[in-house]
């Protein structure tokens, strides 16, 4: 499926005053980051990539559109997703990332606004962000694929090669089958017939001997 990129603009981090743990002044645990999209209606998001930097956990909020006579609105549609397994090592740490809309809790329809909330609870890590942010949406979609003709009706020249002396023709299989089939049938039939005809021909002896004695 294809993608393209949507024009965006990153705002400055912004440090709240609430978390998990205040490592120092003005270096709390939370960050969040605003993304607008000034030059692009209401969009469905297909995709979000960034590189990590010493971010432990992310959560996503999207502001929608609703309908003309009702305010947009925010919803999460990411919740604490893990980008950092272990704190106390590097694992994760400056990774690329790539989101995807049905890892989302939400639909991702009629997209105006994102803001992506992060979180390092732990004190090893003073400075954490996100950076080459990039969104996507879902581009054109490409034209549906048909099989080749050859599938079902090769032409000459793509027939298969002749099978070896002595292998059966793929396309006499079929009917030979039934055939032999009908043959065995008939000798069953037959078989039996010949049985009950020597029993009444026996029968007709034992009753002639019968006479003559």
């Amino acid at each position: 499926m294809s993608r393209v990129s949507v024009p965006c603009h990153v705002k400055s981090t912004v440090a709240l005053q609430v978390g998990d743990v205040r490592t120092s002044q003005g270096r709390p645990g939370v960050l969040v980051i605003d993304v607008t999209f000034p030059s692009v209606a209401p969009f469905e998001l297909q995709e979000i990539t960034f590189k990590n930097y010493y971010t432990a956990f992310l959560s996503i909020r999207v502001r929608q559109h609703t309908s003309t006579h009702s305010p947009a609105k925010w919803v999460t549609c990411l919740r604490d997703y893990c980008l950092m397994p272990d704190p106390h090592s590097e694992e994760g740490a400056q990774e690329y990332i790539s989101l995807f809309k049905h890892q989302m809790l939400c639909d991702m329809t009629r997209v105006l606004e994102l803001r992506l909330i992060l979180r390092q609870p732990s004190p090893l890590w003073l400075s954490f962000t996100v950076e080459e942010l990039q969104i996507y949406q879902q581009g054109p979609k490409s034209p549906s694929m048909t099989f080749p003709k050859w599938l079902s009706h090769p032409v000459p020249c793509e027939q298969p090669i002749p099978l070896p002396e002595g292998l059966p023709d793929p396309s006499r299989v079929s009917s030979e089958v039934q055939q032999m089939w009908a043959l065995t049938e008939m000798i069953r039939a037959s078989h039996t017939s010949t049985r009950i005809g020597r029993f009444d021909v026996d029968g007709c002896y034992d009753l002639n001997l019968l006479s003559y004695t």
